[in-house]
């Protein structure tokens, strides 16, 4: 079974996956909590912009993902500051915009494979130069979220009292947008521009079953999202499928799975209450 590690295209699949399961659920975590589950989704799909707009330039196009998706991030903030009522319109706006500006721009591009192994991802054809910028990234947002672990809870859960406690919000929740934007950027390569969005969720999801703190959840969140990557890799190697979508539905399936066993836990507890 070990022989998988025999492939240097699966060694470096299982030390970028690894990383990015380590630093999108302590994105996801924040998104969660700022109940803007969508901004991946948003994200992502501007980040679709960004990979046509660098195929047409010719250059690197996870460098023009991550520049369209700072400015999607930046103009997502301005917007819901703006409408502080209607948060999620902002979304929607930048959602839109990202989806018609992608959809203009593919046609310009020459090389459609290229283009569409953005869709879903493609962690097995990663490049020396995309594994050492997902390992700056990874570097980066996991030392940003460390120092900025207090704010970030305290903005995240409600920023105004966090405000009136001398919290730093707009500076924090610039430095919070830009690193989003940045890690939906590399993972819109690896796991896959739709399915980027489902990894920040999905194992912040199933963290919360079991949390008894924010500082638990996180450890939590990290945790399901390595298993759920690790059992990916390897389901989708032996099985031949598209590791971003194996990963995603293993999460799903997990999660179902908690719901339905702690429905069941909770019915037996029932029962044995009223005998």
């Amino acid at each position: 079974m070990m022989e998988i590690f025999e492939y240097d295209f699966m060694r470096r699949a299982f030390v970028v996956g690894l990383l990015l399961a380590v630093i999108i659920p302590c994105i996801g975590i924040i998104v969660v909590l700022k109940r803007l589950s969508m901004i991946g989704d948003a994200l992502s799909h501007s980040s679709l912009a960004g990979v046509a707009a660098g195929l047409i330039l010719g250059i690197n196009p996870i460098l023009g993902a991550g520049a369209v998706c700072v400015a999607a991030a930046l103009s997502i903030e301005a917007i819901r500051k703006r409408l502080p009522q209607y948060s999620e319109i902002s979304i929607a706006i930048i959602l839109s915009a990202g989806v018609g500006l992608a959809g203009v721009l593919s046609g310009f591009v020459k090389n459609a494979a290229n283009f569409n192994s953005f869709l879903f991802g493609s962690i097995v054809a990663i490049s020396d130069f995309e594994l050492r910028l997902v390992i700056i990234v990874s570097c980066s947002v996991m030392a940003a979220f460390v120092l900025l672990y207090k704010e970030l809870f305290y903005v995240a859960l409600d920023e105004r009292a966090a405000r009136i406690a001398g919290v730093p919000v707009r500076s924090v929740n610039f430095a919070f947008t830009v690193l989003t934007a940045v890690t939906v950027s590399v993972a819109s390569r690896t796991v896959g521009a739709l399915i980027v969005s489902s990894m920040m969720v999905v194992p912040t999801a199933c963290a919360m079953q079991f949390g008894k703190s924010y500082r638990h959840t996180v450890i939590c969140s990290i945790a399901f999202a390595l298993a759920f990557t690790l059992l990916g890799l390897f389901v989708s190697y032996y099985a031949r499928l598209k590791p971003g979508g194996t990963i995603v539905l293993i999460g799903v399936c997990c999660f179902l799975s908690i719901l339905l066993v702690r429905r069941l836990a909770a019915a037996i507890r029932r029962g044995a209450n009223r005998r």
